[in-house]
């Protein structure tokens, strides 16, 4: 049996396509009657690794039917046992190696040559405010459509419309591993224009560049509002083009009273673009008025901090050490912006 699996194994790195795997083995089988003398079940875990990408095997659950036949025994069925399944699941895996990333797409769905490229793009742009190797390469998967998408996130694919991308630890990875890989929307994402789907992309990048400096209570506005002003940095547009949603809210008379809590940014919540625009503008104010080298020190700082005290109490702390006033005070200077875009 163990020279079966290794076997199926090898075949599923060399393809077709050949999958940029360095291992790929199955481990911890446990058998079980098949109902028949001549059919066993199975539960294994599949264990591989991304060449160049992961630091930890991703573990895949699975189910087998085996048939023994004059020949010998053989997989006759392989599915899930639990958790999201592999990509090649779903569909016949595209390859698409960019200069810094790696793109694992379906066929059918968008160009994973294309989405790479914007990566390429992604990884310096990251890397210019988080430091070289934050990181040195991405890995992008990319189903071929919304549902696809969903289910590798064992999500409902209604929650997540309008979502272009997230970012995702491997399955099986140590606990409390860090977010490594990007998950891309296909549908979400062709929707976009070229300058919105290289933001989305550069998000993304610094979600894994800052994967070894976000803790369970780093506030999501800060996470991401680093990433989207890192996202749209350097790119000329104004605050009012970048947080639209924001600018007609404040317009019509609806200004927020605090910065968005964590509950702000869950997929399908309404008013979840608001959240992410009010997040951006409070990095952005960091940023312009500290310099953006503050703005990364007090992302550190506030995951150096420790879950020993209250969050908002910790928060306090850090930014009175890292700006020189507490976070009432910023919430003032934030609000005084969020008016701002009315005119």
């Amino acid at each position: 049996m163990a020279a079966l699996l290794a076997e199926r194994a090898r075949a599923l790195a060399a393809g077709p396509p050949a999958l940029p795997l360095a291992a790929a083995g199955y481990r911890n089988l446990v058998l079980g009657a098949g109902g028949a003398p001549d059919r066993l079940t199975a539960t294994v875990d599949l264990v591989v690794r991304v060449a160049g990408h992961d630091e930890y095997p991703v573990v895949y659950p699975r189910r087998l039917a085996l048939l023994r036949t004059a020949g010998g025994w053989r997989v006759e069925r392989e599915e899930t046992a639990g958790g999201p399944p592999p990509l090649w699941d779903l569909g016949t895996v595209t390859v698409a190696q960019g200069e810094r990333s790696l793109v694992l797409g379906l066929a059918g769905g968008p160009d994973p040559a294309g989405l790479a490229a914007v990566a390429d793009r992604a990884v310096p742009a990251a890397a210019a405010v988080w430091g070289d190797g934050r990181p040195d390469r991405l890995l992008l998967l990319l189903p071929a459509t919304e549902e696809q998408f969903a289910r590798l996130l064992e999500a409902d694919p209604a929650a997540w419309t309008g979502m272009a991308a997230v970012t995702t630890a491997a399955p099986g990875a140590p606990r409390n591993t860090p977010a490594d890989r990007v998950l891309v929307n296909p549908e979400a994402y062709l929707g976009l224009s070229d300058f919105g789907r290289q933001v989305v992309v550069t998000h993304e990048a610094v979600h894994v560049a800052t994967r070894a400096d976000t803790r369970a209570w780093t506030p999501l506005w800060l996470s991401e509002g680093v990433a989207d002003w890192t996202g749209y940095r350097g790119s000329g547009r104004s605050p009012r083009q970048i947080a639209p949603e924001l600018a007609r809210d404040v317009a019509a008379g609806r200004v927020p009273s605090a910065l968005p809590a964590d509950s702000a940014f869950t997929a399908g919540a309404g008013g979840i673009a608001q959240a992410y625009e009010q997040s951006w503008l409070a990095c952005e104010l960091i940023a312009r008025r500290y310099g953006p080298e503050r703005l990364v020190g007090l992302y550190r700082a506030v995951a150096a901090a420790g879950p020993g005290e209250d969050r908002e109490q910790s928060a306090d702390r850090v930014f009175r050490a890292e700006l020189g006033l507490g976070l009432t005070g910023f919430t003032a200077l934030w609000l005084d912006e969020v008016r701002g875009l009315k005119g």
